[in-house]
């Protein structure tokens, strides 16, 4: 399974974006899925995540204003995020772990990035 980010761009602050990552083929299940983001000189920390029970982990940061949630017959998970700061502003990143798809269990898997620059 291959994961494909997009919907990053340049924002002002206020705005929003919606974040998508779609799967190479059907996840039929999954540990967790999750969307990270590092910014410019910052470890990547952990935005929101989804886990198989359905509960749901937002960063105290984004708490309010992303919204995770997934869409199975599209194979694609998205982030909606309101209100954007520019300490937003990073590469996003979404990750899959424990995944099967058909008979192929991954251990975890990443998508490349999509960048977020929120302005002032």
């Amino acid at each position: 399974v291959q994961l494909q980010a997009s919907g990053g761009g340049l924002v002002q602050a206020g705005e929003s974006l919606r974040l998508s990552c779609v799967a190479s083929r059907r996840i039929a299940r999954f540990d967790a899925m999750g969307w990270y983001r590092q910014g410019l000189g910052n470890q990547r920390e952990t935005v929101a995540v989804i886990r198989s029970g359905g509960s749901l982990y937002y960063g105290d940061s984004v708490k309010g204003r992303f919204t995770i949630s997934r869409d199975n017959a599209k194979n694609t998970m998205y982030l909606q995020m309101n209100n954007l700061k520019p300490e937003d502003t990073g590469v996003y990143y979404c990750k899959a772990d424990g995944i099967i798809s058909g008979s192929v269990h991954t251990n975890y898997v990443w998508g490349q990035g999509t960048e977020v620059t929120v302005s002032s």
